[in-house]
């Protein structure tokens, strides 16, 4: 079996000289394709160096919402040149964040608009963080497909039926993470069987949301496994079938072999 893990943050700082390891341990569980995402320029040229030198990674470049405050002189400008370059397959991560109040709710919804224009001019997809904010978030992707096309991951999905319905209708992929794993997410688990094959990912916010069992230690990309077999469970389907469609949905969306 073959899983793609289309969401993980990979940078030294998170992993040190354990990250040898850690993709070896992913291997080793059947993943063999990680998207790398950059939250900041700095992470976002060493998720691109990282792929450029590993099989199977792609890499993304973008600012979080989180940290659109604290944007330093000329870090936009890199963001543009690796979206330029080639070397990453995505713009983002992106998007809203209404749960933290880190930066201010405007100033997010700027740097949001100024992520989507740039994956609209280069014809890239666009990976979205949302968090207490979804209704906003389809509202601006809403916008975008208007004026032209836009392929958008809303990762770590953890909204109603009725959005990700309206998500899907806008051509939405839904990246699912560990908490559709946790005992206390059945209504997740849920939704997540109402979402087309098509255009479900599997994805583990490395090293963020440990799946069950592994709660509380650090997450990494061989985890993916666990999200994988709960949906494809809540599914009623056999794992390696599941793991094959996302992976391909993950291929595809990420324009990777």
């Amino acid at each position: 079996m073959e899983f793609f893990d289309s969401h993980c943050h990979l940078d030294p700082m998170r992993y040190g000289g354990e990250l040898p390891e850690v993709l070896a341990r992913a291997r080793a569980a059947g993943v063999s394709g990680m998207a790398v995402i950059g939250t900041r320029a700095s992470d976002s040229e060493a998720a691109a160096a990282l792929a450029g030198s590993e099989p199977g990674l792609v890499a993304t470049a973008g600012i979080h919402p989180n940290d659109v405050h604290d944007v330093v002189d000329g870090e936009w400008d890199r963001i543009v040149a690796l979206a330029e370059s080639g070397r990453v397959a995505a713009v983002g991560e992106t998007g809203l964040d209404w749960y933290r109040d880190h930066a201010p709710r405007d100033l997010q919804a700027e740097w949001f608009d100024r992520h989507v224009a740039l994956a609209q001019r280069l014809s890239l997809p666009l990976v979205v963080h949302t968090r207490d904010s979804i209704d906003d978030v389809l509202s601006v992707i809403r916008r975008a497909v208007s004026r032209g096309a836009l392929e958008v991951v809303l990762h770590a999905f953890t909204g109603t039926s009725v959005q990700a319905t309206e998500a899907v209708e806008l051509g939405c992929h839904l990246g699912f993470a560990g908490m559709v794993t946790f005992r206390s997410s059945a209504v997740l688990r849920e939704l997540s069987v109402l979402v087309p094959l098509d255009r479900i990912l599997v994805e583990t916010d490395s090293p963020f949301l440990s799946p069950e069992p592994l709660r509380g230690k650090r997450n990494e990309p061989g985890n993916v496994v666990h999200t994988a077999r709960a949906i494809a469970l809540a599914r009623g389907v056999a794992i390696d079938g599941f793991a094959a469609a996302t992976t391909a949905n993950a291929r595809r969306f990420y324009r990777c072999r």
